[in-house]
């Protein structure tokens, strides 16, 4: 019983010199400092709207402010255009190396949401093919500001191409019903789509909910059942709205404003004593040959405005830069009267923003583009130059 407990005793001794050692053992470990982790970023900013502008003064030529994005991961181009209030080849012009249909999860994306207006009167409705951009000045109130509506358009595709010139609004429809031509049908045929003689209002009209009538036969400005077809040369003449943005504009616009419609792939203008010039694509079919004549086709795209403005400083166009921004347009404002400034200034210096609807944005989100990525490829590869050009030979009374 003795040898019993002396062995307790010797076992006990033991653990609790075996503790004691382990604990001096710790003890003998360095302290890993406590690391702060760094705050987490602020989040980024709400979106500038990109469809309602203040003019500051008749010599001021810009409106909008460029801005950058993040895509997310089930992101396409299609997707953020509507978002920004942007036409798909704005948003591809501005970001050439990105992939449209699958950007990437944390790609940067260019929004194109800064415009020099078009060089033509500030009344009415403007359209400029090239940018394929609308702008609506309604009637100036005395004391007041101008102020210029815009929005992204469709445009005529190759062989249908939506005319230049001026004409006017001779009346409004809701819910119009559309009659196409022959030669629009016939062109659906070829295509094996049976179009009928008369479609009526709802889903399946193209010209969707709201239909402008121009004083040129045959031609309207109205929404759409496919806004991918928004920023795109995908009509046969006609202008074609996202169906937020015509429901907007109709209530504002009346019978008998005017309409100017001009093809201007290069566009100047002033802004903060700058002169800033704006490249676009040349449409395909513009028979101006820009390559061979560039420098005099540009030098006729300065506004008798912008060149006695040169004349009076005593500056001349930096025709270099200008070369530079025609070679490769990207649709963003780019000022040309300041030594060192580029395309990459102006982008690095843009603000990043939340890939999230404007506030104040026309489109509430809800719904989608309107067709799936197959459909929009072959809406983008849609096109038929040896289509009939004139209104007679196409006997359309209505066109999309």
């Amino acid at each position: 019983m003795m040898q019993h407990s002396v062995l307790k005793s010797a076992a006990l001794a033991l653990s609790t010199a075996l503790l004691s050692a382990c604990s001096l053992m710790q003890a003998t470990q360095p302290v890993q400092p406590v690391v702060a982790l760094p705050p987490p970023p602020p989040p980024l900013p709400v979106p500038t709207a990109n469809h309602r502008f203040e003019i500051d003064s008749e010599k001021d030529d810009l409106i909008g402010v460029l801005q950058v994005t993040l895509a997310r991961q089930e992101d396409t181009l299609t997707d953020i255009a509507r978002r920004f209030n942007v036409g798909y080849e704005e948003l591809v012009r501005a970001n050439p190396k990105v992939d449209p249909w699958l950007p990437g999860e944390g790609r940067e994306i260019v929004i194109p949401t800064r415009q020099i207006l078009p060089n033509a009167p500030r009344e009415g409705i403007v359209i400029n093919t090239a940018a394929m951009r609308l702008y609506y000045f309604p009637k100036r109130q005395s004391g007041q500001k101008q102020v210029v509506y815009t929005h992204p358009i469709g445009i005529g595709k190759v062989g249908w191409a939506t005319p230049e010139g001026s004409t006017r609004i001779v009346r409004k429809a809701k819910n119009p019903t559309w009659r196409p031509g022959a030669g629009v049908r016939a062109e659906h045929k070829k295509n094996g789509e049976i179009l009928p003689a008369v479609v009526p209002p709802g889903p399946d009209n193209p010209l969707g909910t709201r239909a402008m009538y121009l004083g040129w036969p045959t031609y309207l400005i109205h929404g759409t059942n496919k806004p991918a077809g928004v920023g795109l040369r995908s009509s046969h003449g006609c202008i074609r709205l996202y169906p937020e943005d015509v429901e907007s504009i109709f209530e504002m616009i009346q019978a008998g404003e005017k309409v100017t419609v001009v093809n201007q792939p290069f566009v100047f203008g002033w802004h903060d004593g700058q002169l800033y010039l704006q490249a676009f694509d040349v449409l395909e079919d513009d028979p101006r040959d820009w390559k061979k004549a560039q420098q005099k086709l540009l030098s006729r795209s300065l506004a008798r405005r912008i060149q006695a403005e040169l004349k009076a400083r005593g500056e001349t166009v930096n025709w270099d830069a200008v070369s530079l921004l025609a070679h490769d347009p990207r649709g963003v404002p780019v000022p040309i009267s300041l030594p060192g400034v580029s395309i990459e200034s102006v982008l690095a210096a843009a603000p990043r923003v939340r890939n999230s609807l404007p506030r104040g944005a026309t489109w509430n989100g809800e719904g989608d583009v309107g067709m799936d990525n197959t459909s929009l490829r072959e809406l983008l590869s849609d096109s038929d130059p040896q289509a009939p050009t004139s209104p007679a030979a196409r006997g359309a009374p209505t066109r999309n």
